[in-house]
């Protein structure tokens, strides 16, 4: 039924709380293991609602299929923008257009927030995912190492 799946068959909406198993699943797909108690947690805390959006991606069934979850930053050294801080597509549903949806929906929110720009930053092994990102407008300007301490 997957490959059957057309976009315009798509709801794309806002995330729930009854979503978080789902949510979680598909974290683990992008290859950040969860588990639903972490993911209930995690959109406990994403607050406020008006620098925070998460999206999915459901069939007409209900099944959340991806999500995408964009933050609003305002910054020093540019302009507010929007930030993706993440995007996943669960496997049997790629290439049928919900990432698109997903990121259109992120930018509609995002230019409501007054945001003149949208950055996502992906894994230099994505190489797929880069692809997705430049057939949807967005260009590769800057390349960077990640840094992480834990405190």
């Amino acid at each position: 039924m997957a490959k059957e799946t057309q976009k315009s068959k798509l709801a794309i909406r806002r995330a729930k709380g009854s979503d978080a198993a789902r949510l979680a699943q598909l974290a683990g797909e992008l290859g950040y293991p969860t588990s639903t108690a972490q993911m209930k947690r995690r959109l406990r805390q994403i607050k406020p609602a008006s620098q925070h959006a998460i999206f999915v991606a459901a069939l007409p069934a209900g099944e959340v299929v991806g999500w995408l979850h964009l933050t609003v930053e305002p910054l020093l050294e540019v302009e507010i923008r929007g930030e993706v801080n993440g995007l996943v597509v669960g496997e049997r549903y790629r290439s049928l257009g919900a990432g698109a949806e997903l990121l259109a929906a992120a930018e509609a929110w995002a230019r409501k927030q007054g945001c003149q720009s949208v950055s996502v930053r992906s894994n230099v092994i994505r190489e797929r995912a880069h692809k997705f990102y430049e057939r949807n407008g967005y260009e590769h300007y800057k390349t960077q190492k990640a840094f992480r301490k834990a405190i």
